[in-house]
């Protein structure tokens, strides 16, 4: 072999090695994607018994539903469709009616959500991108999420800006 016939072996090989490494590495990362949907996503999709995917929306009121060892069942709405949701688990503690969450895990037989992480917003301004647009879409979008908190009177800025100054 010539040098320039070694040198494009090698080149080649690096690349196949390469191409095989990527095909791994996204063939893995298939696996660990979950996709976001809103309850009318879920229904117009049909997503199938057993898929793994995550469910925005806000808890229906009147529908929250607690029982035996930490089980409970809530509804969760986008304002068009609603979907049952199960949780068996410790809730966090800004869980509620009315508030949005966000919950991970697959449909049932039965069309039932079983959620296995269930988040809460973790402040009264916060609202994931996916949920306020689609909040927006179906009309139950409340202006005052959009405002800032205002700062109490006679406080100057923020703790971080009082420690950049």
């Amino acid at each position: 072999m010539t040098r320039k016939q070694r040198r494009l072996t090698l080149i080649g090989g690096s690349l196949a090695v390469l191409a095989i490494a990527a095909a791994l590495v996204l063939n893995a990362l298939r696996d660990s994607i979950l996709f976001f949907s809103t309850p009318t996503m879920a229904t117009e999709k049909q997503i199938q018994p057993g898929q793994r995917f995550r469910l925005g929306g806000m808890v229906r009121e009147g529908s929250l539903v607690r029982g035996e060892q930490l089980k409970v069942k809530f509804e969760v709405t986008d304002g068009n469709a609603i979907l049952p949701v199960t949780y068996q688990g410790i809730l966090p503690d800004l869980f509620r009616e009315g508030q949005g969450i966000i919950s991970e895990g697959a449909l049932d037989a039965q069309g039932v959500f079983k959620a296995d992480t269930v988040l809460a917003k973790h402040d009264e301004n916060y609202m994931p991108k996916a949920v306020a647009e689609e909040l927006k879409k179906t009309g139950h979008w409340k202006d005052d999420y959009d405002k800032k908190p205002q700062k109490a009177p006679g406080v100057q800025g923020s703790v971080s800006e009082g420690i950049r100054k």
